[in-house]
């Protein structure tokens, strides 16, 4: 894994990503999946960063080990809570979503499921609210 500490030139937010080596990380970029979590643009790109060097001192144990099972753990405490209190709609998403916008009556319904990047990018045009949240299969270790 790499960290990359990342700028998007549109807004000037700094940020960093988790990628699993530097080739995915032009993977993604070069497919234009890269975006900014600030004002989901494309315009995202490397910052400079100091490399972490290991030494006697400095090694990654039991505390990146400890940091990880708790992202984990936190992930599915979100995706537990999203299951328990919204209804999964699956591959409908974003006509889900407009159903729900465009329609005075649905307003209180909360949804979840998937989408396109495509998808999620015309329905923020529409001005429908929506994020992105990772998610963790049951079995993911």
């Amino acid at each position: 894994m790499i960290k990359y500490r990342l700028e998007c030139k549109s807004c000037n937010e700094n940020f960093d990503s988790w990628f699993s080596s530097s080739n995915e990380y032009e993977k993604l970029k070069t497919k234009k999946l890269l975006t900014c979590h600030f004002c989901n643009s494309l315009k995202v790109e490397k910052t400079l960063m100091a490399p972490r060097l290991n030494s006697k001192n400095n090694f990654r144990e039991k505390s990146d080990l400890t940091n990880n099972n708790y992202i984990k753990k936190t992930i599915r405490n979100y995706q537990k809570f999203i299951r328990d209190n919204f209804k999964f709609v699956g591959e409908n998403f974003a006509y889900e979503a407009r159903s729900i916008h465009y329609d005075n009556k649905k307003k209180d319904k909360g949804i979840y499921g998937s989408a396109s990047k495509k998808d999620i990018q015309e329905l923020r045009e529409e001005g429908i609210d929506t994020q992105i949240i990772p998610w963790l299969k049951d079995k993911e270790n």
